[in-house]
C-alpha cells in the first residue's frame, strides 16, 4: 500500500496500529501478542482473550503436605543437636 507502512513481524506504530485496528486484532488473535510503540519505545501490547486467560488463569492450590513432600527433600538431614542456651555470668 503505497504511503502506508507494513508492521514488521509483530511491531506496530502506533499510527498504523490506530489505522489498521481491525488487522491488529485478528493478528493477535491468530499470530499471538502484537506490540505497539509510541516514538519508538515499546507501549502496549495487544493479546487475545484466550492469551489473557492462559496468563491470568489461577494455579489449583496443592494440600501442605503434598507441596512439602515433591519438594525432594527425602534426604536431607534436619535434625537439629541439643541446644541448652547459653551460659551468662551473673
Amino acid at each position: 500500500m503505497p504511503g502506508k507502512s507494513v508492521p514488521r513481524g509483530n511491531s506496530w506504530k502506533l499510527e498504523d496500529a490506530k489505522a489498521r485496528f481491525s488487522e491488529l486484532v485478528r493478528r493477535a488473535r491468530s499470530e499471538g501478542p502484537q506490540r505497539v510503540t509510541v516514538r519508538g519505545r515499546e507501549s502496549v501490547i495487544v493479546i487475545s482473550t484466550e492469551e489473557l486467560e492462559k496468563l491470568t488463569k489461577p494455579r489449583p492450590q496443592k494440600p501442605f503436605l503434598e507441596f512439602m513432600e515433591e519438594l525432594g527433600l527425602n534426604g536431607l538431614d534436619i535434625e537439629r543437636e541439643e541446644d541448652r542456651g547459653r551460659d551468662i555470668a551473673l
